[in-house]
Protein backbone atom coordinates (compact mmCIF):
# COMPACT_ATOMS: atom_id res chain seq x y z
CA UNK A 1 0.00 0.00 0.00
CA UNK A 2 1.26 3.50 -0.83
CA UNK A 3 1.66 6.32 1.69
CA UNK A 4 -1.59 7.80 0.32
CA UNK A 5 -3.42 4.54 0.98
CA UNK A 6 -2.09 4.37 4.51
CA UNK A 7 -3.12 7.99 5.14
CA UNK A 8 -6.69 7.23 4.01
CA UNK A 9 -6.76 4.15 6.27
CA UNK A 10 -5.46 6.30 9.14
CA UNK A 11 -8.34 8.76 8.65
CA UNK A 12 -10.87 5.90 8.60
CA UNK A 13 -9.48 4.57 11.89
CA UNK A 14 -9.72 8.08 13.36
CA UNK A 15 -13.37 8.32 12.30
CA UNK A 16 -14.16 4.96 13.91
CA UNK A 17 -12.36 6.07 17.07
CA UNK A 18 -14.39 9.30 17.22
CA UNK A 19 -17.72 7.57 16.72
CA UNK A 20 -16.95 4.96 19.36
CA UNK A 21 -15.44 7.14 22.09
CA UNK A 22 -16.71 10.74 21.95
CA UNK A 23 -19.37 9.97 24.56
CA UNK A 24 -16.73 8.50 26.85
CA UNK A 25 -14.60 11.64 26.47
CA UNK A 26 -17.62 13.68 27.61
CA UNK A 27 -18.18 11.30 30.57
CA UNK A 28 -14.58 12.03 31.60
CA UNK A 29 -15.24 15.81 31.51
CA UNK A 30 -13.46 16.30 28.18
CA UNK A 31 -14.87 17.84 24.99
CA UNK A 32 -16.42 15.64 22.30
CA UNK A 33 -14.33 17.31 19.57
CA UNK A 34 -11.13 16.18 21.32
CA UNK A 35 -11.92 12.63 20.23
CA UNK A 36 -11.76 13.72 16.58
CA UNK A 37 -8.27 15.31 16.38
CA UNK A 38 -5.67 12.74 15.21
CA UNK A 39 -2.80 12.08 17.65
CA UNK A 40 -4.14 14.70 20.06
CA UNK A 41 -7.11 12.41 20.76
CA UNK A 42 -4.69 9.63 21.74
CA UNK A 43 -2.85 11.96 24.14
CA UNK A 44 -6.15 13.00 25.73
CA UNK A 45 -7.30 9.38 25.97
CA UNK A 46 -4.09 8.37 27.74
CA UNK A 47 -4.75 11.17 30.23
CA UNK A 48 -8.26 9.81 30.80
CA UNK A 49 -6.80 6.33 31.32
CA UNK A 50 -4.13 7.70 33.72
CA UNK A 51 -1.39 6.26 31.53
CA UNK A 52 1.87 7.92 30.35
CA UNK A 53 1.52 10.28 27.39
CA UNK A 54 4.60 8.77 25.68
CA UNK A 55 2.57 5.60 25.03
CA UNK A 56 1.25 7.43 21.95
CA UNK A 57 4.64 6.76 20.29
CA UNK A 58 4.07 3.02 20.66
CA UNK A 59 0.87 3.30 18.63
CA UNK A 60 2.89 4.22 15.54
CA UNK A 61 5.59 1.54 15.76
CA UNK A 62 4.75 -1.36 13.38
CA UNK A 63 4.07 -4.72 15.11
CA UNK A 64 4.29 -2.99 18.51
CA UNK A 65 1.00 -1.22 17.79
CA UNK A 66 -0.67 -4.62 17.28
CA UNK A 67 -0.10 -5.17 21.00
CA UNK A 68 -0.83 -1.61 22.09
CA UNK A 69 -4.29 -1.36 20.53
CA UNK A 70 -5.74 -4.28 22.57
CA UNK A 71 -4.09 -2.81 25.69
CA UNK A 72 -5.88 0.51 25.13
CA UNK A 73 -9.20 -1.21 24.41
CA UNK A 74 -9.00 -3.08 27.72
CA UNK A 75 -7.82 0.04 29.60
CA UNK A 76 -10.77 2.01 28.20
CA UNK A 77 -13.26 -0.65 29.30
CA UNK A 78 -11.77 -0.74 32.82
CA UNK A 79 -11.80 3.05 33.15
CA UNK A 80 -15.56 3.09 32.59
CA UNK A 81 -16.51 0.26 34.96
CA UNK A 82 -16.26 -2.77 32.64
CA UNK A 83 -13.51 -4.63 34.50
CA UNK A 84 -14.33 -8.30 34.23
CA UNK A 85 -12.33 -10.88 32.29
CA UNK A 86 -15.35 -11.27 30.02
CA UNK A 87 -15.23 -7.55 29.16
CA UNK A 88 -11.52 -7.78 28.30
CA UNK A 89 -12.07 -10.80 26.06
CA UNK A 90 -14.98 -9.13 24.26
CA UNK A 91 -12.89 -5.98 23.71
CA UNK A 92 -10.19 -8.06 21.98
CA UNK A 93 -12.32 -10.44 19.90
CA UNK A 94 -14.48 -7.56 18.59
CA UNK A 95 -11.33 -5.59 17.64
CA UNK A 96 -12.36 -2.78 19.99
CA UNK A 97 -15.93 -2.43 18.72
CA UNK A 98 -17.14 -3.59 22.15
CA UNK A 99 -16.52 0.04 23.15
CA UNK A 100 -19.42 1.05 20.87
CA UNK A 101 -21.67 -1.21 22.97
CA UNK A 102 -20.40 0.43 26.16
CA UNK A 103 -20.92 3.95 24.76
CA UNK A 104 -24.32 3.61 23.09
CA UNK A 105 -26.15 0.82 24.96
CA UNK A 106 -25.06 1.52 28.54
CA UNK A 107 -24.66 4.40 30.93
CA UNK A 108 -20.98 4.04 31.81
CA UNK A 109 -19.48 5.98 34.73
CA UNK A 110 -15.93 7.25 34.53
CA UNK A 111 -13.87 5.83 37.38
CA UNK A 112 -11.39 8.63 37.94
CA UNK A 113 -9.80 6.95 40.94
CA UNK A 114 -9.57 3.41 39.61
CA UNK A 115 -6.54 1.34 40.53
CA UNK A 116 -4.17 0.94 37.60
CA UNK A 117 -3.23 -2.55 38.68
CA UNK A 118 -5.32 -5.24 36.97
CA UNK A 119 -8.24 -6.44 39.15
CA UNK A 120 -7.19 -10.10 38.83
CA UNK A 121 -3.86 -11.90 39.20
CA UNK A 122 -4.17 -13.27 35.65
CA UNK A 123 -4.83 -9.79 34.30
CA UNK A 124 -1.81 -8.40 36.12
CA UNK A 125 0.36 -11.24 34.78
CA UNK A 126 -0.87 -10.66 31.21
CA UNK A 127 -0.15 -6.94 31.51
CA UNK A 128 3.43 -7.64 32.57
CA UNK A 129 3.88 -10.11 29.72
CA UNK A 130 2.45 -7.65 27.18
CA UNK A 131 4.86 -4.88 28.08
CA UNK A 132 7.80 -7.26 28.25
CA UNK A 133 6.95 -8.31 24.68
CA UNK A 134 6.63 -4.66 23.62
CA UNK A 135 10.08 -3.80 25.00
CA UNK A 136 11.66 -6.91 23.49
CA UNK A 137 10.01 -6.24 20.10
CA UNK A 138 11.40 -2.69 19.96
CA UNK A 139 14.91 -3.95 20.75
CA UNK A 140 14.53 -6.84 18.29
CA UNK A 141 13.23 -4.68 15.42
CA UNK A 142 15.40 -1.57 15.76
CA UNK A 143 18.55 -2.34 17.76
CA UNK A 144 19.82 -5.89 18.32
CA UNK A 145 18.42 -9.26 17.32
CA UNK A 146 19.71 -12.79 17.97
CA UNK A 147 20.74 -14.98 15.05
CA UNK A 148 22.20 -18.47 14.71
CA UNK A 149 24.73 -19.59 12.08
CA UNK A 150 23.03 -22.42 10.12
CA UNK A 151 25.71 -23.25 7.51
CA UNK A 152 29.47 -23.40 6.99
CA UNK A 153 29.74 -20.62 4.39
CA UNK A 154 31.85 -18.48 6.77
CA UNK A 155 33.60 -21.45 8.40
CA UNK A 156 36.70 -20.59 10.48
CA UNK A 157 35.36 -17.06 10.99
CA UNK A 158 31.84 -17.92 12.14
CA UNK A 159 31.05 -21.54 13.00
CA UNK A 160 27.89 -23.60 12.68
CA UNK A 161 26.18 -23.29 16.06
CA UNK A 162 27.39 -19.75 16.78
CA UNK A 163 24.62 -17.60 18.24
CA UNK A 164 25.09 -13.98 17.27
CA UNK A 165 23.91 -10.57 18.31
CA UNK A 166 23.20 -8.74 15.05
CA UNK A 167 23.24 -4.94 15.10
CA UNK A 168 20.45 -3.32 13.11
CA UNK A 169 21.49 0.27 13.79
CA UNK A 170 24.92 0.09 12.11
CA UNK A 171 23.41 0.27 8.60
CA UNK A 172 20.10 1.74 9.78
CA UNK A 173 17.23 -0.35 11.13
CA UNK A 174 14.66 -1.34 8.52
CA UNK A 175 11.09 -0.59 9.60
CA UNK A 176 9.00 -3.83 9.57
CA UNK A 177 6.94 -3.98 6.38
CA UNK A 178 4.63 -6.89 7.19
CA UNK A 179 2.14 -5.34 9.60
CA UNK A 180 0.11 -8.43 10.50
CA UNK A 181 2.66 -10.77 12.06
CA UNK A 182 3.71 -12.27 15.36
CA UNK A 183 6.30 -10.16 17.21
CA UNK A 184 9.92 -11.40 17.38
CA UNK A 185 9.18 -14.42 15.15
CA UNK A 186 10.62 -14.43 11.66
CA UNK A 187 8.95 -16.35 8.82
CA UNK A 188 7.53 -19.45 10.54
CA UNK A 189 6.21 -20.44 13.97
CA UNK A 190 8.69 -22.78 15.70
CA UNK A 191 7.41 -26.35 15.88
CA UNK A 192 4.38 -25.68 13.69
CA UNK A 193 6.13 -24.90 10.38
CA UNK A 194 3.39 -22.44 9.47
CA UNK A 195 3.76 -18.80 8.49
CA UNK A 196 4.13 -16.36 11.37
CA UNK A 197 2.50 -13.63 9.31
CA UNK A 198 -0.67 -13.11 7.29
CA UNK A 199 0.10 -12.71 3.60
CA UNK A 200 -0.87 -14.08 0.19
CA UNK A 201 2.06 -15.61 -1.71
CA UNK A 202 0.21 -15.67 -5.05
CA UNK A 203 2.75 -13.90 -7.28
CA UNK A 204 0.34 -13.02 -10.07
CA UNK A 205 -2.28 -11.49 -7.75
CA UNK A 206 0.04 -10.16 -5.06
CA UNK A 207 -0.92 -6.53 -5.67
CA UNK A 208 -4.67 -7.24 -5.70
CA UNK A 209 -4.81 -9.12 -2.41
CA UNK A 210 -6.52 -7.07 0.33
CA UNK A 211 -4.25 -8.41 3.07
CA UNK A 212 -1.15 -7.68 0.95
CA UNK A 213 -2.22 -4.06 0.71
CA UNK A 214 -1.49 -3.77 4.43
CA UNK A 215 2.24 -3.98 3.65
CA UNK A 216 4.09 -0.83 4.70
CA UNK A 217 6.32 0.85 2.10
CA UNK A 218 10.07 0.27 2.52
CA UNK A 219 11.51 2.67 5.11
CA UNK A 220 14.82 2.71 6.93
CA UNK A 221 16.19 4.70 9.87
CA UNK A 222 19.50 6.56 9.39
CA UNK A 223 22.54 4.31 9.94
CA UNK A 224 25.89 4.87 11.60
CA UNK A 225 27.89 3.67 8.59
CA UNK A 226 27.66 2.35 5.05
CA UNK A 227 28.43 -1.22 4.02
CA UNK A 228 32.12 -1.54 3.22
CA UNK A 229 33.97 -4.21 1.29
CA UNK A 230 34.56 -7.35 3.35
CA UNK A 231 32.00 -6.45 6.03
CA UNK A 232 30.08 -9.46 7.33
CA UNK A 233 26.40 -8.77 6.60
CA UNK A 234 23.10 -10.43 7.54
CA UNK A 235 20.44 -10.09 4.84
CA UNK A 236 17.29 -11.64 3.41
CA UNK A 237 18.05 -14.07 0.60
CA UNK A 238 16.87 -12.53 -2.70
CA UNK A 239 16.22 -15.99 -4.20
CA UNK A 240 13.67 -16.68 -1.49
CA UNK A 241 10.98 -15.62 -3.95
CA UNK A 242 11.24 -18.97 -5.76
CA UNK A 243 9.32 -22.16 -5.06
CA UNK A 244 12.57 -24.08 -5.24
CA UNK A 245 15.65 -22.07 -4.28
CA UNK A 246 17.93 -24.78 -5.66
CA UNK A 247 16.55 -24.22 -9.17
CA UNK A 248 17.44 -20.56 -9.47
CA UNK A 249 16.66 -20.36 -13.19
CA UNK A 250 12.98 -21.06 -12.47
CA UNK A 251 10.45 -18.37 -13.31
CA UNK A 252 7.84 -19.91 -10.98
CA UNK A 253 7.78 -17.03 -8.52
CA UNK A 254 5.73 -16.60 -5.41
CA UNK A 255 5.65 -13.42 -3.43
CA UNK A 256 7.33 -13.42 -0.04
CA UNK A 257 7.65 -10.13 1.87
CA UNK A 258 11.15 -8.66 1.95
CA UNK A 259 11.26 -8.66 5.75
CA UNK A 260 10.19 -12.33 5.89
CA UNK A 261 12.75 -13.81 3.50
CA UNK A 262 15.23 -16.42 4.77
CA UNK A 263 18.10 -14.74 6.62
CA UNK A 264 21.68 -15.43 5.53
CA UNK A 265 25.09 -14.20 6.67
CA UNK A 266 27.89 -13.67 4.14
CA UNK A 267 30.86 -11.42 3.49
CA UNK A 268 30.23 -8.40 1.27
CA UNK A 269 33.12 -8.75 -1.20
CA UNK A 270 31.84 -6.07 -3.61
CA UNK A 271 29.88 -2.85 -3.04
CA UNK A 272 27.71 -0.73 -5.33
CA UNK A 273 29.67 0.65 -8.26
CA UNK A 274 32.40 -2.02 -8.18
CA UNK A 275 33.49 -4.19 -11.09
CA UNK A 276 34.07 -7.72 -9.77
CA UNK A 277 35.81 -10.76 -11.22
CA UNK A 278 36.92 -14.10 -9.79
CA UNK A 279 40.15 -15.57 -11.21
CA UNK A 280 41.30 -19.00 -10.03
CA UNK A 281 39.31 -18.54 -6.82
CA UNK A 282 40.63 -15.07 -5.97
CA UNK A 283 38.42 -11.97 -6.07
CA UNK A 284 39.44 -8.95 -8.11
CA UNK A 285 37.77 -5.57 -7.55
CA UNK A 286 38.15 -2.94 -10.26
CA UNK A 287 41.03 -4.95 -11.72
CA UNK A 288 42.98 -5.37 -8.47
CA UNK A 289 43.10 -8.45 -6.28
CA UNK A 290 41.01 -7.91 -3.15
CA UNK A 291 42.92 -7.70 0.13
CA UNK A 292 40.95 -9.56 2.78
CA UNK A 293 40.96 -8.60 6.47
CA UNK A 294 42.85 -10.60 9.08
CA UNK A 295 39.70 -12.36 10.30
CA UNK A 296 38.76 -13.71 6.84
CA UNK A 297 39.73 -17.35 6.22
CA UNK A 298 38.92 -18.15 2.55
CA UNK A 299 39.26 -21.83 1.77
CA UNK A 300 39.10 -24.14 -1.24
CA UNK A 301 39.12 -27.89 -1.75
CA UNK A 302 42.59 -29.34 -2.25
CA UNK A 303 43.72 -32.75 -3.47
CA UNK A 304 46.43 -33.97 -1.06
CA UNK A 305 48.38 -36.92 -2.45
CA UNK A 306 49.84 -39.14 0.31
CA UNK A 307 50.35 -42.32 -1.73
CA UNK A 308 49.60 -45.35 0.41
CA UNK A 309 50.01 -43.56 3.74
CA UNK A 310 47.18 -41.99 5.73
CA UNK A 311 47.02 -39.12 8.19
CA UNK A 312 46.27 -39.86 11.81
CA UNK A 313 43.29 -38.12 13.38
CA UNK A 314 45.54 -35.92 15.61
CA UNK A 315 47.45 -34.83 12.49
CA UNK A 316 44.26 -33.79 10.73
CA UNK A 317 43.15 -31.87 13.79
CA UNK A 318 46.54 -30.18 13.94
CA UNK A 319 45.97 -28.91 10.41
CA UNK A 320 42.55 -27.57 11.43
CA UNK A 321 40.69 -30.04 9.19
CA UNK A 322 37.07 -30.93 9.94
CA UNK A 323 37.10 -34.73 10.30
CA UNK A 324 33.75 -35.15 8.54
CA UNK A 325 35.24 -33.39 5.50
CA UNK A 326 38.45 -35.46 5.41
CA UNK A 327 37.53 -37.63 2.41
CA UNK A 328 40.13 -40.26 1.46
CA UNK A 329 40.39 -42.50 -1.60
CA UNK A 330 42.95 -43.76 -4.12
CA UNK A 331 45.80 -42.59 -1.93
CA UNK A 332 44.49 -39.03 -1.90
CA UNK A 333 42.70 -36.74 0.53
CA UNK A 334 40.09 -34.21 -0.56
CA UNK A 335 40.48 -31.46 2.06
CA UNK A 336 38.96 -28.00 2.47
CA UNK A 337 41.92 -25.76 3.34
CA UNK A 338 43.03 -22.14 3.43
CA UNK A 339 46.18 -21.25 1.49
CA UNK A 340 48.16 -21.16 4.74
CA UNK A 341 46.88 -24.57 5.82
CA UNK A 342 47.70 -26.01 2.39
CA UNK A 343 51.27 -24.74 2.68
CA UNK A 344 51.60 -26.21 6.17
CA UNK A 345 50.22 -29.62 5.20
CA UNK A 346 52.51 -29.75 2.14
CA UNK A 347 55.51 -29.83 4.51
CA UNK A 348 54.38 -33.11 6.06
CA UNK A 349 56.81 -35.92 5.07
CA UNK A 350 54.02 -38.25 3.86
CA UNK A 351 52.59 -35.63 1.47
CA UNK A 352 53.72 -35.92 -2.15
CA UNK A 353 51.71 -33.00 -3.59
CA UNK A 354 48.95 -30.51 -2.79
CA UNK A 355 46.78 -29.24 -5.65
CA UNK A 356 43.98 -26.69 -5.38
CA UNK A 357 40.89 -28.15 -7.04
CA UNK A 358 39.60 -25.26 -9.18
CA UNK A 359 36.81 -25.26 -11.77
CA UNK A 360 37.73 -23.52 -15.04
CA UNK A 361 35.31 -21.34 -16.97
CA UNK A 362 34.16 -22.02 -20.51
CA UNK A 363 31.52 -24.69 -19.94
CA UNK A 364 27.87 -23.76 -19.29
CA UNK A 365 26.10 -26.20 -16.99
CA UNK A 366 22.44 -25.28 -16.52
CA UNK A 367 22.24 -27.63 -13.53
CA UNK A 368 25.02 -25.70 -11.80
CA UNK A 369 22.78 -22.65 -11.99
CA UNK A 370 25.29 -19.81 -11.85
CA UNK A 371 24.29 -16.17 -12.24
CA UNK A 372 23.19 -14.78 -14.68
CA UNK A 373 21.85 -18.19 -15.76
CA UNK A 374 22.55 -17.67 -19.46
CA UNK A 375 24.65 -19.72 -21.94
CA UNK A 376 26.39 -16.51 -23.04
CA UNK A 377 28.20 -16.57 -19.69
CA UNK A 378 29.71 -20.07 -19.15
CA UNK A 379 31.35 -19.25 -15.81
CA UNK A 380 32.35 -21.39 -12.83
CA UNK A 381 32.47 -20.74 -9.08
CA UNK A 382 36.25 -20.22 -9.32
CA UNK A 383 36.39 -18.27 -12.59
CA UNK A 384 33.51 -15.83 -12.73
CA UNK A 385 32.80 -12.46 -14.33
CA UNK A 386 33.60 -9.68 -14.78
CA UNK A 387 30.32 -8.11 -13.68
CA UNK A 388 29.19 -4.63 -12.69
CA UNK A 389 27.54 -4.19 -9.28
CA UNK A 390 24.68 -1.65 -9.71
CA UNK A 391 24.79 1.65 -7.85
CA UNK A 392 21.84 3.90 -7.05
CA UNK A 393 21.50 6.57 -9.73
CA UNK A 394 23.83 4.80 -12.18
CA UNK A 395 22.54 4.12 -15.71
CA UNK A 396 23.38 1.03 -17.75
CA UNK A 397 22.71 0.11 -21.36
CA UNK A 398 20.04 -2.53 -21.92
CA UNK A 399 20.40 -5.04 -24.73
CA UNK A 400 20.42 -8.80 -25.29
CA UNK A 401 23.83 -9.14 -23.61
CA UNK A 402 23.13 -7.04 -20.50
CA UNK A 403 19.48 -7.85 -19.76
CA UNK A 404 20.30 -11.25 -18.11
CA UNK A 405 22.16 -9.33 -15.37
CA UNK A 406 19.46 -6.77 -14.65
CA UNK A 407 16.18 -8.53 -15.49
CA UNK A 408 15.45 -9.55 -11.89
CA UNK A 409 16.45 -6.13 -10.56
CA UNK A 410 14.05 -4.35 -12.91
CA UNK A 411 11.13 -6.72 -12.34
CA UNK A 412 11.41 -8.05 -8.80
CA UNK A 413 13.53 -5.67 -6.74
CA UNK A 414 12.42 -2.37 -8.28
CA UNK A 415 8.85 -3.41 -9.18
CA UNK A 416 8.65 -2.57 -12.89
CA UNK A 417 6.76 -4.30 -15.68
CA UNK A 418 9.33 -5.71 -18.11
CA UNK A 419 8.30 -7.07 -21.54
CA UNK A 420 10.10 -8.06 -24.73
CA UNK A 421 9.03 -7.79 -28.38
CA UNK A 422 11.75 -9.32 -30.52
CA UNK A 423 14.94 -7.44 -29.66
CA UNK A 424 13.03 -4.48 -28.21
CA UNK A 425 12.80 -4.00 -24.42
CA UNK A 426 9.85 -2.27 -22.77
CA UNK A 427 9.66 -1.06 -19.16
CA UNK A 428 6.18 -0.11 -17.95
CA UNK A 429 5.00 -0.02 -21.57
CA UNK A 430 7.78 2.31 -22.78
CA UNK A 431 10.52 1.20 -25.18
CA UNK A 432 13.93 1.70 -23.56
CA UNK A 433 17.62 1.08 -24.24
CA UNK A 434 18.91 1.98 -20.77
CA UNK A 435 17.95 1.76 -17.11
CA UNK A 436 18.74 3.85 -14.00
CA UNK A 437 18.92 1.99 -10.69
CA UNK A 438 16.80 3.07 -7.72
CA UNK A 439 18.96 1.59 -4.95
CA UNK A 440 22.41 0.17 -4.21
CA UNK A 441 23.28 -3.49 -4.69
CA UNK A 442 25.97 -5.69 -3.13
CA UNK A 443 27.83 -8.92 -3.86
CA UNK A 444 27.74 -11.37 -0.94
CA UNK A 445 29.92 -14.49 -0.79
CA UNK A 446 31.02 -17.09 1.74
CA UNK A 447 34.63 -17.58 2.81
CA UNK A 448 34.08 -21.31 2.26
CA UNK A 449 34.39 -20.53 -1.43
CA UNK A 450 33.41 -23.87 -2.96
CA UNK A 451 30.81 -24.79 -0.38
CA UNK A 452 28.63 -21.71 -0.23
CA UNK A 453 25.28 -20.89 -1.83
CA UNK A 454 25.84 -17.19 -2.44
CA UNK A 455 25.75 -14.38 -5.00
CA UNK A 456 27.39 -16.56 -7.64
CA UNK A 457 24.11 -18.49 -7.65
CA UNK A 458 21.44 -15.81 -7.18
CA UNK A 459 23.18 -12.54 -8.02
CA UNK A 460 22.93 -9.11 -6.47
CA UNK A 461 21.61 -8.32 -2.99
CA UNK A 462 19.47 -5.12 -2.88
CA UNK A 463 20.11 -2.76 0.02
CA UNK A 464 16.47 -3.06 1.12
CA UNK A 465 17.20 -6.76 1.88
CA UNK A 466 20.04 -5.86 4.29
CA UNK A 467 19.28 -6.51 7.97
CA UNK A 468 22.49 -5.68 9.84
CA UNK A 469 25.93 -6.85 10.86
CA UNK A 470 26.94 -9.35 13.58
CA UNK A 471 28.76 -7.76 16.51
CA UNK A 472 29.18 -10.58 19.03
CA UNK A 473 28.97 -14.35 19.50
CA UNK A 474 27.03 -14.67 22.75
CA UNK A 475 26.79 -18.49 22.73
CA UNK A 476 28.29 -21.32 20.69
CA UNK A 477 27.39 -25.00 20.58
CA UNK A 478 29.07 -27.77 18.58
CA UNK A 479 26.28 -30.20 17.68
CA UNK A 480 28.81 -32.81 16.47
CA UNK A 481 30.60 -33.08 19.81
CA UNK A 482 27.54 -31.88 21.79
CA UNK A 483 29.73 -29.46 23.69
CA UNK A 484 29.59 -25.74 24.41
CA UNK A 485 32.45 -23.78 22.86
CA UNK A 486 33.25 -21.73 25.93
CA UNK A 487 36.15 -19.92 24.24
CA UNK A 488 33.77 -18.36 21.67
CA UNK A 489 31.17 -17.02 24.10
CA UNK A 490 30.88 -13.21 24.28
CA UNK A 491 33.53 -12.83 21.59
CA UNK A 492 33.33 -9.87 19.21
CA UNK A 493 32.85 -10.28 15.47
CA UNK A 494 35.16 -7.89 13.65
CA UNK A 495 37.42 -7.61 10.62
CA UNK A 496 40.32 -6.99 12.99
CA UNK A 497 41.37 -8.89 16.08
CA UNK A 498 38.46 -10.58 17.82
CA UNK A 499 38.23 -9.93 21.57
CA UNK A 500 36.59 -11.99 24.30
CA UNK A 501 34.38 -10.40 26.96
CA UNK A 502 33.48 -13.71 28.57
CA UNK A 503 33.56 -12.70 32.23
CA UNK A 504 31.92 -9.33 31.57
CA UNK A 505 29.15 -11.14 29.70
CA UNK A 506 28.67 -13.72 32.47
CA UNK A 507 28.54 -11.04 35.18
CA UNK A 508 26.05 -8.99 33.13
CA UNK A 509 23.87 -12.07 32.64
CA UNK A 510 23.90 -12.81 36.38
CA UNK A 511 23.08 -9.17 37.09
CA UNK A 512 20.00 -9.32 34.84
CA UNK A 513 18.78 -12.50 36.55
CA UNK A 514 19.22 -10.93 40.00
CA UNK A 515 17.35 -7.78 38.93
CA UNK A 516 14.44 -9.73 37.41
CA UNK A 517 13.96 -12.40 40.07
CA UNK A 518 15.07 -10.75 43.32
CA UNK A 519 12.01 -10.02 45.50
CA UNK A 520 11.16 -6.33 45.49
CA UNK A 521 10.93 -4.52 48.82
CA UNK A 522 7.47 -3.18 49.49
CA UNK A 523 7.26 0.57 49.90
CA UNK A 524 6.01 1.77 53.28
CA UNK A 525 3.52 4.55 53.52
Amino acid sequence: MSFTGWFILFLIVQLIHFLGTWKLYVKADRKAWEAAIPIYNAIVLLGILKRPKWWVILLFIPTVNLIMFPVLWIETCRSFGFKTTKDSILAIVTLGFYIFYISYFNDPKYDENRKLKAPTAIGDWLSSIAFAIIAATIVHNYFIRPYVIPSSSLEKTLLIGDYLFVSKFHYGARVPMTTVSLPMIHDSIPGLQTKSYVFSDDYENRNNSLINKLQLPYMRLPGLKKIKRNDIVVFGQPADTLRNMNILTSDRNYYKPIDKKTNLVKRCVGVAGDSLEIKDGYIYINGKRSILPESAKPQWYHIVDTGEERFSIPALKRYNVRLEEAKYGNGKYFLNLTDEEAKAIAKNPIVKSVTKNLAPSGFYDKNQSLFPHNPMYPWSVDNFGPIYIPKKGATVELNAKTIPFYKRIIQEYEQNELTFFGDDIYINGKKVNSYTFKQDYFWMMGDNRQNSLDARAWGYVPFNHVIGTPVMVWFSYDKDTRKIRWDRMFRTVTNGESKSYFWIGILAFIGVLVFVFMPKKKKTK
